[in-house]
């Protein structure tokens, strides 16, 4: 699926209440909601800013992975750059 800027109805960030982290939910033109957790968001700009910033680099690719020994207050399922 590509989404373009015009498909887009609205986007709404914020940390929901009863919850501790920031949620991203997209609301397409048809009505369609997607909604993002902070870390999938987290990754994904920061794969953006490595992606615009640095001088050689064409992409980034993060792939999905089932960490066994995460940080502490991390999930075991992370978007990691390949």
């Amino acid at each position: 699926m590509q989404i373009r800027n015009e498909d887009i109805r609205e986007v709404t960030v914020g940390v929901p209440e009863g919850h501790w982290h920031v949620r991203t939910t997209i609301v397409l033109q048809d009505g369609t909601e997607i909604t993002f957790p902070e870390a999938a968001m987290a990754n994904m700009t920061r794969a953006f800013i490595t992606l615009k910033t640095h001088p050689v680099k064409t992409s980034v690719r993060l792939r999905g992975r089932r960490v066994a020994d995460p940080k502490t207050g991390y999930a075991e399922w992370q978007l990691l750059e390949e």
